[in-house]
């Protein structure tokens, strides 16, 4: 018979023993899809992210694989719109030193921080967002939420930031009027943080904070109705994806294995208490 349809012996009896059997793909597809299933905010992984997810369930696959995957089951997706520039610089502004210098890598948490405000449209008003975020993992550490963003939201930020061991840290933001005032400036002085201001028109000085706004509104704000929701109903989705989702189970590219934030410190920690 194997003469006949022309194939090898073992051949033939390879394919009568994989008959049936789930092809590489399908098995692939099926753990991406419990990847996905996994929580609900997971579908806006992109390949590079769901590399590593699987790589960190010890699931090896190709980019390209994972492509082929994600288009035939329709888990790509398009780039959404992106967030604007909120605060404006103050003209009459002290000339202070950009610290940063587009330079967001650190191997130690608590040592450069970023800060900014955004906005999104409620039912009852807009919504102003004041995180802080730590360079080191990408942790967001400290999180306020106001109908206004007046100088006191943003000192507000800073001062919830006390729970961390943050004394000499460099918190760098743009030359926004809140970020400049007298108020600002002693909050800083008072917890031993160092300002670092971007320059004036340089909408890079400060990538990455506008990376996370642009992820944290793709991923959540640009998928509820906002502006049919209240501000404290707004508010509870930010605090709840941020603080259970993004800081503690989303794949983070930018870490070691794609490591969440909080878990990648909680992993240098860990390190630095045996290395001590």
């Amino acid at each position: 018979m194997c003469n006949v349809i022309g194939v090898s012996e073992s051949g033939y009896y390879r394919y009568i023993g994989n008959k049936g059997k789930p092809s590489k793909d399908e098995i692939l597809s099926v753990a991406v899809n419990e990847l996905m299933e996994e929580n609900p905010f997971n579908d806006n992984y992109g390949v590079p992210r769901v590399q590593m997810a699987l790589e960190q369930r010890e699931i090896k696959a190709g980019k390209r694989r994972i492509t082929r995957i994600m288009r035939k089951n329709g888990w790509l997706h398009t780039k959404k719109r992106r967030p604007l520039g909120l605060t404006k610089a103050d003209p009459q502004a002290m000339i202070t030193e950009n610290l940063i210098k587009q330079d967001f890598s650190t191997e130690e948490p608590y040592t450069k921080l970023l800060t900014d405000i955004t906005q999104i449209q409620c039912k009852d008003g807009k919504l102003y967002i004041s995180p802080i975020l730590d360079c080191c993992n990408g942790e967001i550490l400290s999180l306020e939420m106001r109908n206004n963003m007046k100088k006191e939201l943003c000192i507000d930020t800073v001062k919830a930031l006390r729970k961390y061991p943050i004394e000499g840290a460099i918190l760098h933001s743009d030359r926004g009027s809140q970020y400049t005032s007298e108020s600002f400036r002693e909050t800083l002085k008072n917890m031993k943080i160092q300002q670092s201001l971007s320059g004036v028109a340089h909408c890079y000085d400060n990538a990455r904070m506008e990376s996370f706004f642009a992820t944290l509104k793709k991923e959540l704000l640009y998928r509820i109705p906002t502006h049919r929701m209240t501000m404290e109903e707004v508010k509870s989705a930010v605090f709840r994806y941020v603080f259970t989702y993004y800081n503690q189970v989303r794949v983070y590219t930018g870490n070691p294995n794609g490591w969440p934030p909080a878990v990648y410190r909680r992993l240098l920690e860990k390190q630095e208490i045996q290395a001590a």
